[in-house]
Order: C-alpha cells, then structure tokens, then sequence
C-alpha cells in the first residue's frame, strides 16, 4: 500500500496551483460589449423617453376623457330602505327605490353599468383571506380548518356555503334600468352574463359536481346575511348559478382601495338601444339589500362607455405625462451642467 505521504509535494517540488485554467472562458477574457455613456447618448436617451412618455400620456388622457360617464348617487334618495336594513333582523323584508334621471344626449357604443362603493376597505388582511379557494372550486373540504372563521358553520353545525367574510358581504342590490318614452315605460334589456374573467369563471370557480345544482348543494346553508342560497342566485339561468355566478365572482376578486366600483350589467343592443342609450329620461328601479350607513359608506350606480385604454380613469395617462416630464427636465439639467463644466474647462485650458 502506498504511503499518504507521497502525495504531498518534496522538498524542492512546485505546489499545484488552484488557480483556473488560462484560457478566454476560465480567465473571462472573452470578447463583451461594453456601451460607452457619452454626454450624446445620455442627451438622447432621456430626450426619447421624455418624449415618447409624454405622448403616450397625452393620449391616454384625451382617450379617457373621451369616455360617456353618468354617476347616479342613491345613497340618499333611497334613505329609508337604508335604515330598514340597519336592523338585521329585517333581512327577509323586501324594500324598494326608484331614481330619476336624464340623459341629455345620446350614449353611444356599448354602455356598461357598474355598482360603486365608497368608505368599503376590501384590504384588510383577515378580510382578504377568509375565503376557501378549495371549496370555490367545488371540492368536499372541511371549512373549519380553512381561513374562513367565524363565517364558516351555523351554531347547529351546518357549513355556510359559500363561506369566508368575502362571501358574506356580497353586494346584493338589485338594479334594473327603465326608459320612460313618451307616456310609455321601456326596460332596458341588460346583459348579466360575460361580465367577469374568462380565467376565473372557467379555471378558479367550479360548482360541485351532482346531477342538478340543489342537490350539489344539499347539506349547506347560506352565508348569514344573504337572502337566498347560492345555488338561486340566478333562477333563469342555470349556467350562472352557484359558484360561477358572474356577480359573485367579480365580488370575490376584491379591491386594494376604500372607493372602487365593479362591472354589473351590460346594455343589450337591441331596438331602441341598438346604437347605446338615447337621451331622455330614465329610472333606477333598486331593490336595496346592501346597508352602509354602519360604515358612513355611500353607494353609486354608473352607466359608462369604454375605449381602447378602458374606462374613464386618467390616472395611467398623468404617469406617463409626469414621467414623461422629469425625464426632459432632467436631460436639459445635465445640458446646461455639462455647458457649464465645458466653458470651466475651456477656461483653465487658455
């Protein structure tokens, strides 16, 4: 057997070196693009983001404010529905306000109608979390390990279904939109279907799997303060009912801001509506069922046209513009600086 200690270097012998080896790899000498920042290319670079910005965010802006908008504010008008349902124990007592408006000229395109709450934190953390995702996808979960406590079971045991404090505060009022014609009254035919991502009402809601929707549900309850269960949300049409009921899920998804307003209805483009809502006078039929006056909320109903940049928000367009604007102000600062230093320079020279 070989003694260990021929493996060591002799007196005399060179130690083996730990360095790489020397080629272009290993010694990173291989060739590199390296930009050289000269005060041309500085110049130009922040004068093209400047410009580009600011004419992006000038016709964001001039695209949002192209945008129809009529914002209805019923919080008032339908003051004594509110403080019916102040009392929850009034939960099963229907109550009924109507709107009054006019259009004073024609909204046309598609027009879409949209339910607005003001003074509603949706961000709180508990709040955001009390939900099951499983058992919104339509899997037999026991609810009392999931995040949705204490808006989980009744006090005899029954599973709320759907449960979780999202669930529960669902917006619930009901808004139907009238066309008074003449000496004649006209509903406007309103679209409640389409409304919501195609990703969360094919991949992330799905309705237990039964021969029919009652039975799917049979053994649970509705959340606490809602009026029906959640396999009747939508009586005409089985498709959206349950769980991939379209108002529900676009409730589910749920807002980073105290003010915010989510997509209702869609106007039908039918008869006297085919080209959008003519001018005239209208009305708001709203069975109210929401109450805010507990959280000094305010609720609104918003009948909007969109555009290619979406709807009437001008915040992206006012991004661009001030970005657009720091980056020129900042390229004429490092002119005149670069000026200046230039004619010092000059100056020590001579």
């Amino acid at each position: 057997m070989k003694n260990k200690t021929s493996f060591l270097p002799q007196e005399g012998e060179a130690r083996p070196s730990r360095c790489p080896d020397n080629s272009a790899f290993k010694q990173q000498k291989l060739p590199a693009w390296k930009p050289q920042l000269t005060i041309a290319s500085v110049l130009s670079s922040f004068f093209v983001i400047g410009v580009f910005c600011l004419s992006v965010g000038v016709c964001l802006i001039l695209s949002a404010n192209s945008v129809r908008e009529v914002q209805i504010d019923y919080s008032d008008k339908c003051s004594d529905c509110s403080k019916l349902r102040e009392n929850s124990s009034n939960w099963n007592k229907e109550c009924h306000c109507y709107v009054n408006f006019t259009l004073k000229e024609d909204i046309l395109g598609d027009v879409f109608m949209y339910y607005g709450l003001q003074n509603f934190y949706q961000n709180h953390r508990r709040y955001v979390m009390s939900r099951s995702d499983a058992q919104l996808l339509g899997r037999n979960v026991n609810i009392q390990k999931s995040y949705c406590t204490p808006f989980t079971t009744y006090k005899n045991g029954t599973p709320m279904a759907p449960c979780g404090a999202i669930a529960n505060s669902m917006f619930n009022d009901t808004i139907d939109l009238y066309y008074n014609l003449n000496s004649s009254v006209i509903q406007v035919p309103l679209l409640k279907t389409g409304n919501s991502w195609w990703t969360d009402k094919n991949v992330k809601f799905r309705n237990p799997k039964s021969y029919n929707l009652s039975s799917a549900f049979a053994g649970t309850a509705r959340p606490l303060y809602w009026q029906k269960p959640v396999y009747l949300l939508d009586e005409q049409d089985e498709r959206n009912n349950g769980y991939i009921n379209d108002d529900f899920i676009i409730w589910m998804r749920v807002s980073a801001f105290a003010t915010f307003r989510n997509l209702y209805r869609r106007v039908r483009r039918i008869r006297w509506f085919a080209d959008g809502l003519p001018a005239g006078n209208y009305t708001f039929h709203i069975s109210y069922n929401f109450p805010v006056s507990k959280f000094k909320g305010r609720k609104h109903v918003i009948l909007s046209t969109v555009v290619w940049s979406g709807g009437s928000n001008p915040f992206l367009g006012i991004a661009y513009v001030v970005t657009g604007t720091a980056a020129t102000l900042t390229g004429f600062v490092i002119t005149a600086v670069h000026f200046k230093l230039r004619k010092k320079k000059t100056y020590f020279q001579k």
